[in-house]
């Protein structure tokens, strides 16, 4: 039997992301939530315009950084802060993996998509290389293009 989405599931995707940078991998690890910060999640308070993703520390572990999940208001004075580190969960060979491809110059990781996955809180992240001005002036030119055709299109139906 198939498996149902879940029906209050919402996807939080980092737009600014797929612009700022050119995505060259992704991986989709877990995310170590409290459980207000999982109320939070599943409301919708999430961004991840400003997030980041570290490498560190002997035995390497991956952190999440400058993430903000709002404060869910029934938790009242036991909820969490809301910009904090918070662990991610991966293979030890993929964050060595990631950890190597992000000492090379102008990589870093990004969060690219918060989502719910058989009710446990996944994150997409993405080994990212920045654009340079043209890279994004062209990427908005292939946007109006696209966005002309399609409203072309629609008009012949």
């Amino acid at each position: 039997m198939a498996k149902k989405a879940e029906p209050n599931s919402r996807t939080i995707e980092n737009r600014k992301a797929r612009f700022d940078y050119h995505i060259e991998e992704t991986l989709e690890v877990g995310i170590v939530l409290a459980g207000s910060e999982v109320k939070a999640v599943r409301a919708g308070l999430v961004s991840l315009g400003e997030g980041y993703v570290l490498v560190e520390g002997s035995p390497p572990q991956m952190t999440l950084r400058g993430v903000n999940i709002g404060e869910y208001q029934p938790a009242g004075a036991l909820g969490h802060r809301p910009v904090r580190a918070r662990a991610l969960l991966a293979h030890k060979r993929e964050i060595l993996k990631f950890a190597k491809l992000v000492d090379q110059k102008g990589m870093t990781i990004v969060p690219l998509k918060l989502y719910f996955k058989d009710g446990w809180a996944k994150l997409l992240i993405g080994l990212a290389r920045g654009k340079s001005k043209a890279d994004k002036r062209h990427s908005i030119g292939e946007r109006e293009a696209r966005r002309d055709i399609d409203r072309a299109m629609s008009r012949r139906r």
